[in-house]
């Protein structure tokens, strides 16, 4: 089972390079698609999360309420722990089981967006690749597709692991500054590299 973590600061598209991967016959296993799904309506984690902070973080439908609790989180790092210590246990344990359902095939995607922050991923993976692109056009794909402003963003990469960090620890990296068709040039180059892996 050889796993490509694919990993990137906000913004950097390794929502649109896992797409792309997806599209190409890969299984994806995303840590934000299962958090996203873990705190839907009605999921027994919402217990625990309105229990340790409160109904406010509940929507009117039963789900999480995400505005609020990034509000939150990025603004308190004891809130960001104590939310960290409900969500990551069960998105682990989620993750480990869909990369069992996929063991037979030449490779899969663990697409993870803080690789460096979640250490219990690491014994798991083979090959870590890196979606990077310069700031000035991280904040400005980020702006375009939320309603987040120029600060908050800035705030969110800040809380992030740096990027030269990041950088240093790929395995291997893709500039992503340009279109998506030149993003998909690359992901292609890749997923050659990676299916003659076995």
């Amino acid at each position: 089972m050889y796993v490509v973590a694919l990993t990137g600061g906000i913004g950097c598209g390794k929502s649109e390079a896992a797409k792309i991967f997806a599209e190409l016959g890969v299984p994806i296993v995303d840590l934000d698609l299962i958090s996203h799904q873990l705190t839907a309506a009605n999921q027994p984690l919402l217990n625990t999360i309105a229990t340790v902070f409160g109904h406010q973080f509940i929507t009117s439908e039963g789900a999480l309420d995400r505005i609020a609790m990034r509000k939150l989180v990025f603004s308190d790092d004891d809130a960001r722990k104590k939310l960290n210590a409900i969500l990551h246990p069960a998105i682990y344990d989620e993750a480990m089981k869909q990369l069992s359902h996929h063991a037979d095939t030449p490779y899969q995607i663990l697409a993870i967006p803080l690789l460096y922050e979640s250490s219990l991923y690491l014994p798991h993976i083979d090959h870590v690749l890196v979606i990077d692109c310069d700031e000035k056009i991280q904040i400005q794909r980020v702006k375009k597709r939320s309603k987040l402003s120029e600060s908050e963003i800035v705030q969110i990469i800040k809380a992030q692991t740096p990027r030269q960090e990041r950088l240093n620890l790929a395995d291997k990296v893709i500039e992503n500054n340009e279109s998506v068709a030149k993003l998909r040039e690359k992901i292609k180059r890749c997923h050659q590299e990676y299916s003659k892996i076995h």
